[in-house]
């Protein structure tokens, strides 16, 4: 039996409680409550009519679909997106449209995908100095391509 309950409030009766398509998947699918056209190159704001209280020291992360990303062009602008352990609000997706042909969001449509994750809040300490390693500061291709 999983030890962490997510409590899920439906704000609008089109509604569709966030689901697992298959036992063991990381992300359960995220459902629009919105009929909207995204143009080519545009970004909306798609409500899922859902409020969440997720488990202490839990974070949700979302995520685009990746048959949505594939197909359609469609991802999540902010990937992946924060929802903290102490937000109430509507559950929102920033969905973008990446393609060159309007898609259409239609309601109950699986739009995102939502990863429930732990999270660590370390004490914060300033130093004067670093530890050294064999990766030292390179970044940005250090490693060439091949």
């Amino acid at each position: 039996m999983c030890k962490y309950t997510i409590k899920i409030k439906k704000i609008n009766k089109l509604a569709v409680i966030p689901q697992y398509a298959h036992k063991g998947d990381a992300g359960m699918d995220l459902f629009s409550i919105d009929d909207v056209i995204i143009k080519p190159m545009e970004r909306k704001l798609v409500h899922t009519g859902i409020q969440i209280q997720l488990p202490t020291n839990t974070e949700a992360q979302i995520r685009p679909r990746s048959g949505l990303a594939l197909k359609n062009g469609i991802t999540v602008l902010n990937t992946p997106g924060t929802i903290d352990e102490g937000y109430r609000g509507e559950i929102g997706i920033i969905l973008i449209n990446l393609s060159n042909e309007p898609f259409k969001v239609e309601e109950k449509m699986k739009i995102a995908q939502m990863i429930i994750k732990p999270i660590i809040s370390p004490e914060i300490k300033e130093v004067d100095k670093l530890s050294d390693t064999s990766r030292g500061e390179g970044g940005f291709g250090s490693t060439g391509l091949k």
